[in-house]
């Protein structure tokens, strides 16, 4: 009989709602404190000036590529990972690491040269004002030579999430909020960085971040992970990867096709639906924290060609995230003037973002599902449809809708709120239908 120890980060036995949420809680609450931190920077770039703030803003689309390229490493070591955990070879979990960890510098290197070369040239596009350029550049200057432990970090995540462990990347992400209050006024206003303080800030909890995770892995599988260098290991390990780092850039590109329809309406309206999107991302973190036991849970029954277990991690993910929804979707309707007080007394701000956030309420079991739908395609190494969905959610079908309801049939911004609505639904809806198939599929592969 196994250990309590033992039975808890062997996935593929045990209660299956037991796992969600022991791995979930972890995962949400650590998510939840990275947009804090994210929050954090901003606060203090304002502190330094108004060119600082915007300088920052301009130079994350930039990092946006980052945040992209690290959501593809921890997918799709998280993938490989789990998937090798659940057939009991430890070896070969061991090379998946070690072959993500080759990968990731090779990536970050080509972040680098990239960046050096085009980086700057965008700034410019993003801005006419040289002040504000200057700003995002130092910023962005110093992120790219530390852009490795960014992803150093979300590749050792992704490896211990296979393992069920979510809870070292939630310490890190707590301690880094934390270590970011004291940073980043040392290099700021004592060094007087400026603005690259914000960046040097960010690069040393990085770099710390990557070493612990490194140091928990090891606890994990017993070795060191280093540097593995293979072609055709590359090539399975980019197959997930690439995926799932589209996937991302198509949610930041969405917000910003999103933004611009709104911004006909003035920039009011932009503010309401800004702070109004924060909030809905912080009340979803469960959700994403759930996202992260859907891609242990099946990756490793998965891998263990327990495809009835499989199919029943997906329903009762389903399950969970109506929970989760049910007691969200109120604190929405209900406390969203109270939640934007918090962040403005401009009435017109506050009653765009109320109205958006009592609308999308209607979506956000819509959402919860593609989140599921999308961990289990991950897991089970399907990350394509996933992409598809994306381009379709984000890109394609709101592109169309925005315009022929606003440019053609002259509606107003409500009617791009409910659109998403719409959108996301019936996304979630095929996304589910799409799963199901794929899932179903493996049984009869199996008999």
């Amino acid at each position: 009989m196994l250990s309590e120890s033992a039975e808890q980060r062997d996935l593929t036995r045990g209660s299956i709602y037991k796992h969600m949420i022991r791995i979930g809680i972890p995962a949400a609450l650590g998510m939840l404190f990275n947009t804090l931190y994210n929050l954090t920077d901003n606060w203090f770039a304002g502190r330094i000036s108004d060119d600082a703030l915007s300088g920052l803003a301009i130079a994350s689309i930039v990092f946006a590529a980052f945040l992209a390229l690290g959501m593809g490493l921890q997918s799709g070591t998280s993938a490989m990972v789990a998937a090798d955990l659940g057939t009991k070879k430890p070896e070969k979990v061991r090379h998946w690491i070690n072959y993500s960890h080759g990968i990731t510098w090779f990536l970050s290197l080509l972040i680098l040269v990239l960046g050096l070369w085009f980086a700057k040239d965008l700034l410019k596009f993003l801005s006419q004002d040289q002040a504000i350029i200057d700003k995002a550049w130092d910023y962005t200057s110093v992120i790219l030579f530390g852009n490795v432990f960014f992803n150093l970090t979300s590749a050792f995540a992704g490896a211990l999430i296979a393992h069920g462990n979510t809870t070292s990347y939630r310490n890190v992400l707590v301690i880094g909020f934390v270590a970011n209050w004291l940073l980043n006024p040392l290099f700021i206003f004592v060094f007087d960085f400026g603005v690259a303080g914000l960046a040097w800030s960010t690069v040393f909890i990085k770099l710390g971040s990557a070493a612990y995770l490194w140091k928990e892995l090891k606890s994990e599988t017993g070795h060191y992970a280093k540097p593995g260098y293979d072609f055709s290991h590359w090539k399975q390990l980019l197959a997930q990867i690439m995926p799932a780092s589209m996937n991302m850039l198509t949610i930041i590109i969405g917000g910003y096709i999103t933004i611009y329809f709104i911004s006909q309406f003035g920039d009011n309206p932009v503010a309401g639906y800004s702070v109004g999107i924060r909030l809905e991302q912080l009340l979803l973190m469960p959700a994403l924290g759930l996202n992260a036991s859907v891609m242990a849970l099946i990756g490793q029954n998965y891998g263990a060609g327990k495809y009835n277990r499989v199919n029943e991690i997906y329903r009762k993910s389903l399950k969970l995230a109506l929970l989760v929804s049910v007691i969200f979707i109120p604190i929405m309707i209900f406390l969203s003037p109270l939640m934007m007080d918090q962040f403005t007394d401009n009435p017109e701000i506050i009653a765009v973002g109320v109205y958006y956030l009592r609308v999308d309420a209607f979506a956000f079991y819509g959402y919860t599902m593609l989140f599921c739908s999308n961990a289990s395609l991950q897991a089970i190494k399907q990350p394509m449809f996933p992409l598809v969905i994306g381009i379709l959610r984000q890109m394609i079908l709101p592109i169309i809708a925005f315009y022929l309801l606003i440019e053609v049939m002259d509606y107003g911004l409500q009617a791009i709120f409910w659109s998403i609505v719409v959108i996301v639904l019936s996304s979630a809806v095929l996304a589910y239908f799409y799963t199901h198939r794929r899932l179903k599929g493996l049984l009869s592969t199996k008999d």
